[in-house]
């Protein structure tokens, strides 16, 4: 009786100390740097709810919230510098699927414009990057804020009108084709619109 009653004890305790350790490590506070890296998603998620897209604007920057922290700038000119990204690799996508057979002289048309208006897009895009990145505030900053909202936009518009040329039916092939070219093409206008509308936040901050 004694041994088995010694051994419960020793049980009772055992226990004991594992909750009480689990207990003191859920309290916690977090370390500088996880409770950094929370602020900081939470900083985008919060940002991102004023777009138009805020699951992709969020999707689309969280990866990069090491780089953001809590800046608005760097908000604004990261989704900038995804929107490049993505308009720079469906450009050259649709280079390869123009070379591709079966396609209607109509859609090869349509697919030659829309490179081009994408290239005027990509060159938009680039020039706003550069100019973010070269102001350093102050007076200038309405200048710069100002031209780049009219580049962005500008580059909003190209993307829809390359978007709109694809419209229309076609063959079963052409008509995936365009679904696909589509899907791409409506991704970056997507991403544009969104980084506008952080441009647009981080302009009111200076008012």
């Amino acid at each position: 009786m004694a041994s088995s009653s010694a051994a419960a004890f020793l049980t009772t305790v055992v226990v004991i100390s594992l909750l009480a350790s689990t207990s003191s490590a859920s309290s916690r506070p977090l370390s500088a740097a996880a409770a950094g890296a929370t602020t900081n998603t939470e900083f985008i998620r919060t940002s991102c709810i004023a777009t138009t897209y805020p699951q992709l604007c969020y999707n689309s920057l969280s990866a990069h919230a090491t780089k953001i922290q809590t800046s608005a700038k760097l908000l604004a000119s990261t989704a900038l510098d995804v929107t490049l990204a993505s308009a720079k690799s469906t450009t050259a996508a649709m280079v390869n699927l123009q070379l591709s057979h079966g396609i209607s002289p109509r859609d090869s048309a349509a697919m030659r414009d829309c490179v081009e208006e994408l290239g005027d897009s990509v060159g938009q895009i680039r020039q706003s990057i550069d100019e973010m990145h070269a102001s350093k505030g102050g007076a200038d900053f309405e200048v710069m804020i100002s031209d780049v909202q009219t580049w962005v936009s500008a580059a909003l518009t190209d993307e829809t009108t390359c978007n709109d040329g694809f419209a229309g039916k076609g063959t079963a092939a052409a008509g995936e084709m365009k679904t696909a070219v589509r899907g791409k093409i409506e991704t970056i206008g997507q991403l544009t619109s969104n980084a506008l509308a952080l441009i647009n936040a981080y302009a009111t901050l200076h008012h």
